[in-house]
């Protein structure tokens, strides 16, 4: 287990995240705490920090650093990025910080953090070609992404306080000609990109805006499960936003679900900036990443010590693999109900009596591997915690209504429970609703055939007779349990045949 503490020092907010990293468990955040700094304002026309600004800065460090030593973090992490990259006394605030707290600050050159943002998103996601745009208090990282490799990378020296201050100075947040004059001068600015024009892909929102624009507007839909890395609005959904935050006065900004009241006055300007640049790209979504660059810096340090983690490739299984770890699923009974249920899909498949697609299969086999996580919290109870741990865990690679799919399929029980689960969310016609009862029973019967974990079955051969179908289930040991589980939830097997099953055991 290893502990790693980074301190995100931007233009608008200073924040201390703590890491804690297992290769059985993956990356997880323990701890995270900010303090609304606001370090731009203390820069002068010339860019110099103030001795009021450095102050600030010392004071966020020490504490942040007290807080570091308590959680007994191994390694921390003060990265800066604009306010202090821009500063032209940079040095009179490294070595002031040195001498005041004992740290050493690393500034992150802009297209490092352009280059950490993406790193996370094409490590934590499952997106495959998009453009990512972080918008801080100082600067503003646009970054493109083809096959998971980033092709291209621009920071602009502009971000919410510093388009706040250019714009809206002794103006009211929502002032109509500024806005227009915004987004004018914003135009302008990602014109001077010759990579970004009509590229028709998935526009990704990272950092703390792009998060308050996500929930702000899960808030005013009543979304109906928890998170927000991974999630998707169209273009009605962002200009939704944008609009409410224009009809919306400052002093009600600061009561509106989603927002954090420490933004209400900056928070227009980056949903501008995200409304500008879904049209200039034509993109399919906008989507949010909850991982950004400290995420991606803290990864990519991890990555370097401990080659073969965080692969892009296979974000998906990775995610599943460390959920399974922290909720102490047993990997090779595991693995066995995935060889099992793939085994008798395949032969149903064959038969005729299913047909599903590539994806929905998938999501099927991955449901095998997790069925009823939720016994680790209370065995009695095992479908419901199942569902919810699952549909409202944050699980890279994954679309929110993947998530719940395989939540549906992973604590699959009856179909009256499907309903009630499903009715949550509303997102499942009649037909996906069947597909998900068809396969959430064959995870249910093949878990019966390895209910002791002992991996007793070994192998399924399943045919046609004239009084329906037979299962000859082949095992080596005693499949005591097993046999009797089998029989005992065979009914959703005929189910899915619509004909009786008989079923022999045979040892191999």
């Amino acid at each position: 287990m290893e502990r790693n503490g980074l301190i995100d020092i931007g233009s608008n907010t200073i924040r201390l995240v703590i890491f804690q990293f297992h290769p059985d468990t993956g990356l997880n955040e323990i701890q995270n705490i900010k303090t609304p700094a606001r370090l731009s304002q203390y820069l002068d026309d010339d860019h110099r920090m103030s001795d009021e600004g450095i102050e600030v800065l010392t004071e966020a460090l020490h504490s942040f650093k007290k807080v570091s030593d308590k959680f007994k973090v191994e390694n921390l992490f003060p990265i800066a990025t604009a306010a202090i990259r821009q500063s032209t006394n940079q040095k009179e605030i490294i070595k002031h910080v040195k001498k005041k707290v004992g740290i050493d600050i690393i500034i992150i050159p802009e297209e490092d953090e352009a280059f950490y943002g993406s790193y996370a998103v094409t490590h934590t996601t499952g997106i495959d070609n998009g453009i990512t745009v972080d918008i801080g208090g100082g600067s503003t990282e646009v970054t493109y992404f083809e096959k998971r490799k980033i092709k291209q990378a621009t920071s602009f020296p502009f971000g919410v306080v510093t388009l706040s201050r250019m714009f809206f100075e002794d103006k009211a947040h929502n002032d109509k000609d500024a806005i227009k004059k915004m987004e004018k001068f914003l135009k302008g600015e990602f014109n001077k990109l010759n990579w970004i024009a009509n590229k028709a892909i998935t526009l990704v929102g990272i950092g703390g805006s792009a998060r308050n624009c996500a929930r702000i507007h899960q808030s005013y839909h009543q979304y109906p499960i928890a998170g927000v890395h991974g999630y998707t609005m169209a273009f009605d959904g962002l200009k939704e936003v944008y609009q409410l935050l224009k009809k919306t006065s400052r002093e009600d900004l600061t009561h509106l679900d989603g927002l954090s009241r420490d933004r209400a006055d900056i928070i227009l300007p980056a949903v501008a900036v995200f409304n500008v640049l879904y049209e200039m790209i034509d993109a399919k979504a906008f989507t949010f990443s909850r991982k950004g660059i400290r995420e991606g810096f803290i990864m990519n340090q991890i990555a370097n010590a401990y080659p073969g983690e965080f692969s892009k490739n296979h974000v998906r299984q990775d995610a599943l693999k460390h959920l399974a770890n922290e909720y102490h699923i047993e990997q090779s009974g595991a693995k066995q109900r995935v060889k099992l249920a793939s085994s008798l899909f395949d032969q149903i498949v064959k038969l005729k009596k299913v047909d599903m697609d590539d994806t929905l299969k998938q999501l099927f086999l991955e449901a095998a591997y997790l069925y009823y996580l939720g016994k680790f919290v209370d065995s009695d109870s095992s479908s419901q915690h199942t569902y919810y741990l699952i549909a409202n865990s944050s699980i890279n690679g994954l679309s929110h209504k993947e998530r719940v799919t395989l939540a549906l399929l992973a604590s699959f029980k009856n179909k009256t429970l499907l309903k009630f689960y499903s009715d949550e969310t509303g997102w499942f016609d009649s037909n996906e609703l069947s597909d998900i009862q068809t396969l959430g029973g064959i995870v249910k019967f093949v878990n019966a055939m390895n209910i002791s974990n002992t991996n007793t079955v070994n192998q399924l051969a399943l045919s046609k007779d004239k009084e329906g179908y037979q299962l000859d289930v082949y095992y080596q040991g005693e499949p005591i349990a097993e046999e009797y589980q089998t029989l005992r939830q065979k009914k959703h097997l005929e189910k899915v045949l619509k004909e009786n099953v008989k079923i022999n055991f045979t040892k191999s």
